[in-house]
Parts: structure tokens; sequence; C-alpha cells
């Protein structure tokens, strides 16, 4: 072997290590979270450069969140996945790629951010949309998500139904309250950035109903002042839950990487940077600095509600459920 050769095969082999102790991680999201975790991702990779000396990638995989869960049960090698709804890690839980006690794994239910349902209305809210009352009215046009394909539409659908329950009505009666919302939506979305999309670039509808964290969201892509966030007298409380794939880490050799990457949510910069995209933050600390942000509003939990997702799955959304009886597709 000449020494030419000699060098250029210890430089390939140096290449080869470095590619090698290089790890990608892929992330199976949400809609609503896409910039959020642009944000995130490069804050995660430079702290972990500068805490462990070691380059990571980060790679992204986005649709409505039932969309994701059942790409990743079909063999997505996603590493972690992170959910705005328990159903879906609990899907994943039953297909057998995420642990059983996944919600044990990690603080305050393994959701290190919440959020809440409200209304984005156009420009000066010409329809005078104040609470959930509104968009039952005749004429008022309502996007929402389809609660079968992501947690965006099943937590507004909770919402509205829980919120009927607080007025004092009966199951009866939430659901003809509900099914009286639902007969003014023109179309559903596929996940909560169908829906924004419908709604700001196809111009349907009169006000489109989703995570709070989307009015940055919005702002930032679209441009501020196309809408105004309206506050509903109640919402409900909606979790933000994450996981490792068990599955893929176990494949891939990242489950360290995959801990560490969802653990540093929890980080005070992880929670600021939740803050700034509007999510909700766990650590009071950081709530409080960013409460002009997080208007005050009557909040429910679905414990409280309706027992536990699972239950008003099983209830509401499964083939047959509530919401079939009460939404013909258009």
């Amino acid at each position: 072997m000449t020494s030419t050769f000699k060098i250029a095969f210890a430089t390939l082999a140096l290449a080869a290590s470095g590619i090698a102790s290089s790890q990608t991680l892929l992330n199976g999201s949400y809609d609503v979270a896409r910039e959020f975790y642009k944000d995130y991702n490069a804050a995660f990779i430079a702290n972990y450069k500068k805490t462990t000396g070691k380059d990571v990638k980060i790679d992204q995989s986005h649709a409505g969140s039932s969309a994701v869960a059942r790409s990743v049960a079909d063999g997505l090698d996603a590493d972690v996945v992170t959910m705005n709804t328990s159903t879906d890690v609990e899907f994943l839980a039953n297909a057998g790629v995420v642990a059983k006690d996944w919600a044990k794994r990690f603080p305050d239910n393994a959701a290190p951010t919440t959020s809440t349902m409200l209304f984005l209305v156009r420009n000066g809210n010409p329809r005078g949309i104040k609470d959930w009352d509104d968009l039952v009215k005749p004429g008022i046009q309502v996007i929402v998500v389809n609660p079968k394909t992501g947690g965006n539409g099943r937590y507004a659908y909770l919402a509205a139904w829980g919120y009927a329950k607080k007025k004092g009505g009966t199951d009866a009666q939430a659901a003809e309250f509900v099914g009286k919302l639902y007969k003014n939506v023109p179309v559903l979305g596929k996940g909560g950035r169908d829906a924004t999309t419908a709604f700001l670039q196809r111009n349907i509808g009169d006000v489109l109903i989703t995570f709070e964290s989307e009015v940055v969201s919005v702002n930032k892509e679209f441009g501020e002042g196309k809408v105004d966030a309206v506050y509903p007298s109640i919402s409900i409380l909606a979790e933000n839950p994450v996981a490792v794939v068990e599955r893929t880490v176990a494949k891939k050799g990242t489950a360290e990487l995959a801990k560490a990457y969802l653990n540093y949510l929890y980080s005070d910069e992880g929670q600021e940077i939740a803050a700034r995209h509007a999510l909700r933050p766990r650590s009071q600390a950081v709530l409080k600095k960013h409460s002009a942000t997080f208007k005050p509003l009557q909040l429910f939990t679905v414990q409280e509600m309706f027992g536990s997702l699972s239950e008003a799955q099983k209830i509401h959304f499964n083939d047959g459920g509530q919401f079939d009886k009460l939404y013909t597709v258009k």
C-alpha cells in the first residue's frame, strides 16, 4: 500500500467514523407544531453539541396527529413522537411501538406543554363572534379539523361539547348543540395546517377553531393583521404528550439521544421557546413571564368532563360513534 493510498484510506475511515458519530433523529409531530420545532431543534442541536461534543441532525415529519401516528405504526422510523392528543400515543402503545407506561417516562404525564382551543376570525371580527353560541347561528361558516384525523379536531369537538355541559346542558342538549355547530362546517380540514390554509388561502369560512399556538404561526406565515384571536368564555385544556418510539430507537441505537431530545423540552430554554410559539409552558416561572400572551380563561380537563381521552375516543370518534351520528360528510 503506497503512502498516498494509506493517507487517503485513513481520511476515508475518519470521515466514515464522523458520519457514524453524527446521529439523525426523526420527530413525528402534528401540523401546528411545525414552526415551534424548527426553533426548538436548532436550540437542542446547539445545546447537545455544547454538552456532549456530538453533532446531531433532526428531521421532522408533520401531518394531522392521527395520520402521523398511523404512519409510525405502519413503519415510519420516527425516533420520537410529539403529539397534541394522548389517544394517538396510546394507539402507538397498543401497537407495541411505544412503551405501555409512556406517560410515566417524562414529567407532567409526559406532556411538557399544553394549549387550548380558541377562535381565529377575520380582521376586525366582521361577524361579531365572541363565544361558542355564536358558532351555531344560521349563516356562520366554521372551519375545523376532522376529529377522526387530527387531535386539533378532537379537542375542538370536545371543547364545544364541554361548553354546552358547563352551561348546564344535558348530554342530549350537548349533542344537539355540537350537531348545530357541525351543520355550519362547510369543509373539514385533514389537520391543523390544512384547516388554516382553507380559512386564509382559500378564504372559506367566518371562523377557524384551532389551537392557541396557531395564532403565532398565522401571523408569521400570512402577515400580522389578517386575523383576530377570540378567546371563548370556556375552553378545554389540551395536553401535548411526547414519547420515545421504542421500536425505532432499538433498531437505530438512538435511545439516549431520543430521551435527551424530549427531556430538553422541559428545560428553561425549551419552555421559553414553547412560550414564544404560544404553547403554554409547564414552568410556572416561564408562564408568568409570558402572562400577556396566555390570557386567563375558564379551562376544563378532559378527565373531568369525559373520564379520559380514550373514553371520549370510544364514545365520540370511533366509527359509528357520536360524531358519525351528528356529522354527514359533505
